[in-house]
């Protein structure tokens, strides 16, 4: 025991002395440098001290450990709304497409639409013109009734004469105030000159009418209103008639010599317009101005007058 605690003993005085030595040594001995005196103190540090020193460093590695959590966690989160912003993005795109196949849908059935509302405008207005053209004909055939109408009632009017002419007068002439007279109503005998008229009037043996009375003349407006033609102009409705003033100006005499003593003229006529020399008349309304003068060389229909046949 003496000799253990001797030798403890001495083993404690000899590290102690050691270590005065070390330290003698060591600032005896500027070569050791201050690093290998830290190891040196380091290592003597006391157990208290290195658990300290750990918990520490655990403690930092700790709060590094949340702080990478966390910014896991913020990565996580932000690449999550990247992705639902892609789907968004994505969805929009889709969305977008969707539309864009309705609109060009939409724009094709316009343009369809537009094709067809043309085409419905064009049949439209090819239906217009045909139901203009259908007025037209109609008021055309309207027009022809009335004519045929007209022509009915003149031809009605006209019987008792022509069928008393058939006694007195040549085939085609009307008796009428005790005189047989040939109107050129039809449209087949073709509009002469005062001379070409009077002319066939002489080669069947009359001559232009004279109208030197108040009865004859009624009834030969009479006569010529009912035929009259209401489409053809008033200027080409006329008939020459057996009166002239081409030896004097303005003295009007029948063709037989005889002086004008009453005449149905028209409002301002006669008035010599562009040498007018030959009278005609015409059929209006108001019998007493239905006289016009006219050039003699114009086309006109005519009033031809003759003796009746003498009958038994």
């Amino acid at each position: 025991m003496e000799d253990a605690e001797s030798s403890g003993g001495t083993f404690d005085g000899a590290y102690n002395k050691l270590i005065s030595q070390e330290d003698f040594s060591a600032d005896d001995h500027p070569l050791y440098s201050s690093q290998e005196k830290q190891q040196v103190s380091m290592s003597m540090v006391r157990p208290e001290s290195r658990l300290d020193h750990y918990k520490r460093l655990t403690v930092g590695l700790a709060v590094l450990a949340v702080i990478l959590l966390a910014v896991d966690i913020g990565l996580g989160v932000y690449y999550r709304k990247l992705t639902d912003a892609d789907r968004t993005v994505m969805d929009i795109s889709g969305e977008v497409s969707k539309l864009q196949a309705t609109y060009n849908t939409a724009i094709q059935r316009r343009d369809e639409a537009k094709k067809q509302l043309a085409q419905e405008i064009s049949e439209q207005q090819l239906t217009k013109w045909e139901l203009e053209h259908e007025k037209r004909r109609t008021k055309d055939y309207e027009k022809q009734t009335d004519k045929i109408r007209m022509d009915i009632a003149a031809l009605k009017s006209h019987m008792p004469m022509i069928k008393e002419g058939c006694r007195h007068c040549l085939p085609g002439w009307t008796f009428m105030n005790s005189l047989c007279y040939y109107f050129a109503f039809s449209e087949a005998i073709s509009r002469r000159s005062w001379l070409e008229a009077r002319q066939f009037c002489t080669r069947r043996g009359g001559d232009l009418a004279v109208v030197d009375s108040r009865e004859k003349h009624l009834a030969i407006s009479e006569l010529i209103n009912n035929y009259q033609d209401p489409s053809r102009a008033i200027g080409h409705s006329g008939f020459w008639i057996g009166l002239r003033d081409v030896e004097d100006e303005g003295i009007w005499k029948w063709r037989d010599g005889t002086r004008l003593s009453e005449g149905y003229w028209n409002d301002g006529e006669p008035n010599n317009s562009g040498n007018e020399d030959c009278a005609a008349t015409y059929p209006r309304s108001n019998p007493f101005k239905s006289w016009n003068d006219a050039p003699c060389s114009h086309d006109l229909k005519w009033i031809c007058e003759m003796a009746p046949r003498l009958t038994n």
